[in-house]
């Protein structure tokens, strides 16, 4: 899996990959990425976004949910495949089952049409600020199995490396930090995403996501458990004796 290894964080040296077929949207969107600064690369297909993706090596996608061709959420899956670029989702369809999907194929933030291009310009800024660190990294950190470096943004489990978006390094990184204490998705919304307010099920499809990447078995967690009615917690060893409730689907849905 390929990265982006771009050493500043600086929109000048940064290059955007912006998906979208409407040609009005794709107009505004891309010039003000451009006043922000940032080079931009635009496709309006699946197929073409795939052919940019792989031959300029963006630093961040901006992707459509509905495309022709081929959809988003397929363009996003396929991409997860070769590399770890950022994405972010942009949809015109506002259901809770619509953003899920998007972000378990893998995108790291969405964008419900209409929306504003400067707060694109803003979640584009933040998403780059995670993964591209230009100041002293904190060391990395070890615990059962996992080893976490901020340096490289690498992860290995037992030595085999694991394949993060930037989202899902940034919460793992986050609670290995902070082994046994509890958090709420509130709270890990302002903290690992830097929003205020936004759709708690962001948190419940990345933390679903890191088990399958972390757990031998993700239905029967041992490091990324949840607490009933509260949040989730890392624990820094792979057997816990202290009991929690079961983490079923809907316990994380319906008890937070």
């Amino acid at each position: 899996m390929t990265t982006n290894t771009a050493s500043s964080a600086e929109p000048g040296n940064r290059r955007i990959l912006l998906v979208e077929d409407e040609q009005t949207i794709a107009d505004v969107v891309r010039d003000y990425l451009l006043k922000a600064g940032f080079q931009v690369d635009m496709a309006g297909d699946g197929f073409t976004a795939l052919k940019l993706a792989a031959s300029r090596q963006p630093d961040l996608v901006i992707l459509d949910r509905m495309l022709p061709g081929l959809d988003g959420v397929e363009v996003c899956r396929r991409l997860r495949q070769s590399m770890s670029v950022p994405v972010i989702m942009v949809t015109a369809l506002g259901t809770e089952d619509d953003r899920i999907l998007g972000l378990e194929m893998g995108a790291d933030d969405y964008v419900t049409k209409p929306f504003s291009p400067r707060e694109l310009v803003l979640r584009v800024k933040s998403l780059l600020r995670r993964s591209i660190k230009d100041f002293a990294p904190e060391p990395p950190v070890e615990a059962a199995g996992l080893e976490l470096d901020p340096a490289s943004r690498t992860v290995t489990h037992d030595g085999v490396p694991l394949a993060l978006t930037v989202r899902e390094f940034d919460l793992l990184a986050f609670l290995m930090r902070r082994p046994h204490q509890v958090f709420s998705r509130e709270e890990l919304i302002k903290a690992v995403w830097g929003w205020d307010f936004g759709d708690l099920s962001t948190v419940t499809v990345h933390v679903r996501r890191l088990r399958e990447k972390i757990e031998t078995n993700p239905t029967k967690p041992e490091l990324l458990k949840t607490v009933w009615g509260v949040g989730y917690r890392f624990d820094n060893k792979r057997y816990d004796a202290v009991p929690v409730s079961p983490d079923d689907e809907e316990g994380e849905h319906g008890g937070q």
